[in-house]
C-alpha cells in the first residue's frame, strides 16, 4: 500500500504522555466518511468482536468526551471513545466495505496490527531470555563478592547508571510512571530489552573473564559495561534507552493474554 494512503490514518493518530498511540472515534468516523450516529453501530459491533476475541475491552475502547465547535464561537461537549490500534482494526473490519476509504483502512490497520503483534512476540521472547541471563549475571556477581541483597541492588544500579546516563532503577521507574513493585523489564519495548540484554550478557562475561573477586570492582565493571553499550548505541546513531517509548501493555499483561488465547483455542478444539 503506498505511503500516501497511510497518511490519512497517520494524521489523526495521537500519542499520550507516555508515548502510547490512540485514535479518537469521532475523528476516525469522519475519516471513514460516517455520520457519528451511524458510526456508533459500527463501534458497538467492534466492541462485541473484541469481547469474543478474549481481549480486554477496557484497554482498547476508552470512553471519553471532547469539546466541538457549534458555530459563532460556541462549543459543546460530546461523547467520544479513545481507540487502540486493535480497536481501529476491528472497526474497519465491521465498517461498510463498499467505501474505498474503509478498504484503505483495512489494509492500514491490518499491517499496523501485525507489526504490533510481531513487536509483542519479540518482547515476550526477549523478556524470557532476560530472566535467564539475569540469573547468570547474579551468579557471576555472587562469585565476585556481591552477596547481600543490598549489595546486589547497588550492583544492578551500577549497570543501569552506565546505560541510562546516570539513572538508577528507581529513577527509571519514576520516569516510566511505574510503582515500586513493578519490574522495569516488564515495561520495555523490544529495542530497550535488547539494549539491556547486551549490558547483562557482556557484564557477566567480563566478571568471569576478568576473574573479579571484589564487589566494588564488580560494580565498576557493570557500570563501565553499561556505559560502553550506551556509547555503542550512540555510535550507531540509535535512540538512547531513556528516550524509547514505554509500551502500553506490560509483559505480564501480554503473558496473561497469551494464556487466555491458548485456553480459548484449547476449548474450541475440545468442542470440535
Amino acid at each position: 500500500m503506498p505511503e500516501s494512503n497511510f497518511s490519512l490514518f497517520e494524521s489523526i493518530k495521537h500519542r499520550d504522555g507516555n508515548g502510547i498511540e490512540y485514535w479518537d472515534s469521532r475523528e476516525l468516523a469522519q475519516a471513514l466518511d460516517y455520520k457519528y450516529q451511524n458510526f456508533e453501530n459500527v463501534l458497538e459491533k467492534s466492541k462485541e468482536a473484541c469481547r469474543n476475541s478474549h481481549q480486554n475491552i477496557d484497554y482498547h475502547f476508552i470512553d471519553s468526551s471532547k469539546m466541538i465547535a457549534t458555530g459563532k464561537g460556541a462549543h459543546r461537549e460530546v461523547k467520544s471513545t479513545l481507540l487502540s490500534r486493535y480497536a481501529c482494526y476491528l472497526i474497519v473490519q465491521n465498517a461498510d466495505p463498499s467505501k474505498e476509504v474503509v478498504a484503505l483502512g483495512q489494509t492500514y490497520f491490518a499491517v499496523q496490527t501485525r507489526i504490533q503483534e510481531i513487536e509483542n512476540e519479540r518482547r515476550l521472547l526477549l523478556r524470557e531470555d532476560m530472566r535467564r541471563h539475569n540469573k547468570d549475571l547474579a551468579a557471576a556477581a555472587r562469585d565476585a563478592g556481591v552477596i547481600q541483597p543490598m549489595d546486589y541492588a547497588i550492583f544492578q544500579n551500577a549497570g543501569y547508571k552506565g546505560l541510562y546516563n546516570g539513572e538508577t532503577a528507581s529513577m527509571i521507574k519514576r520516569r516510566k510512571g511505574l510503582k515500586k513493585s513493578q519490574d522495569i523489564l516488564d515495561h520495555m519495548g523490544s529495542e530497550e530489552l535488547a539494549d539491556n540484554m547486551f549490558r547483562v550478557t557482556q557484564a557477566e562475561a567480563r566478571l568471569r573473564r576478568e576473574q573479579i573477586t571484589d564487589k566494588n570492582q564488580a560494580n565498576a565493571v557493570h557500570y563501565d559495561t553499561g556505559r560502553r553499550v550506551r556509547g555503542f548505541i550512540k555510535e550507531l546513531g540509535g535512540t538512547m534507552p531513556e528516550d524509547l517509548p514505554t509500551p502500553g501493555k506490560s509483559i505480564k499483561e501480554l503473558e496473561a493474554e497469551q494464556k487466555k488465547q491458548l485456553k480459548g483455542s484449547a476449548s474450541q478444539s475440545d468442542e470440535q
